[in-house]
């Protein structure tokens, strides 16, 4: 009863009997026993009467079935490996907390879910989640915002946005907004992002360009921006095969029905040389030649690792 009470404002009474397969005069019964458990249950005047939890009171521990348990135990599980400042140590926290709670048979499914998942150590940069929890209710609220904002040559500058969304591609988060000053759409890096704090005021919403949603957006700009190493390769697979790759940042244009030619880019030489080497396709790089040098001191040192 509680978790149908949970997923719907209003209950009929003599809907919630028939839900539940019982009598209205059970159903009297278990709601007073939920208010004796400090559920407060509001009962509804009508010709059917019926029942709903008071909304913006103090509530007693959530009651979750079965499902959403084993949700809630895979994202903090995936939290506690995330790119968010402080956020793994608080996660495992909240996990021991929930497995306490579950029941024994859940509690195996959870523990099983972990013993059967693998995971890469992360890497790279993390966000503040005050910074991350701030410009989410800049979004909801479609308030303006003010930070201060590290471009890539490390310089500073202060913006004044109206916040469109946070995406998170990997393991970074980016904020889509709308630069008040240079009257334009802009991505920010929220990891480059310090003292975000409301500058006042309310805006009306703008559609992205092309009625884009955020996340696609974010990633169109990705693979145009500049970046310290731009690469040119010819890679021996078709155009469409190339494009359905996963995580594949930068441009594909069809040579032929067997080849196409992949322009990326990224800010670290190593890094663009373990993605272009990780292609499982024949490929040619045309330039820049010091990605050439790169793959050439990568495959003596794995010629060395396996003689």
């Amino acid at each position: 009863m509680l978790s149908l009470l949970q997923a719907r404002r209003d209950w009929p009474g003599a809907e919630l009997a028939g839900r539940l397969a019982v009598s209205r005069r059970t159903i009297r019964r278990d709601v007073d026993r939920l208010r004796g458990l400090g559920y407060p249950v509001e009962s509804l005047t009508g010709p059917a009467g019926g029942y709903r939890l008071q909304a913006g009171t103090a509530m007693p521990p959530l009651l979750l079935d079965e499902e959403e348990a084993i949700a809630i135990a895979v994202g903090l599980r995936t939290a506690a490996q995330a790119s968010v400042a402080g956020i793994e140590e608080t996660s495992v926290r909240a996990l021991v907390k929930l497995e306490q709670v579950l029941p024994a048979h859940l509690r195996r499914r959870v523990s099983a879910l972990g013993g059967a998942t693998a995971t890469l150590p992360g890497g790279g940069p993390t966000v503040d989640p005050q910074c991350l929890t701030t410009i989410a209710s800049a979004c909801r609220d479609h308030e303006r915002l003010r930070f201060a904002y590290r471009s890539r040559d490390g310089e500073t500058t202060r913006r004044l946005v109206e916040p469109h969304s946070l995406v998170n591609l990997g393991r970074r988060w980016y904020l889509v907004a709308w630069d008040c000053n240079r009257e334009d759409w802009r991505t920010f890096r929220v990891d480059r992002i310090s003292r975000p704090a409301s500058a006042g005021g309310r805006f009306e919403m703008r559609g992205l360009p092309g009625g884009a949603d955020a996340a696609a957006y974010v990633a169109a700009n990705l693979a145009s921006a500049s970046q310290a190493h731009e690469a040119r390769i010819t890679v021996r697979c078709p155009a469409a095969t190339l494009r359905e790759r996963q995580h594949l940042w930068g441009t594909v244009e069809a040579i032929d029905a067997a080849s196409c030619e992949y322009r990326t880019g990224d800010d670290n030489l190593d890094w663009l040389a373990m993605r272009i080497a990780m292609l499982p396709w024949d490929f040619e790089v045309q330039d820049p030649p010091e990605l050439i040098e790169r793959l050439r001191a990568l495959r003596r040192r794995v010629d060395r690792a396996v003689r």
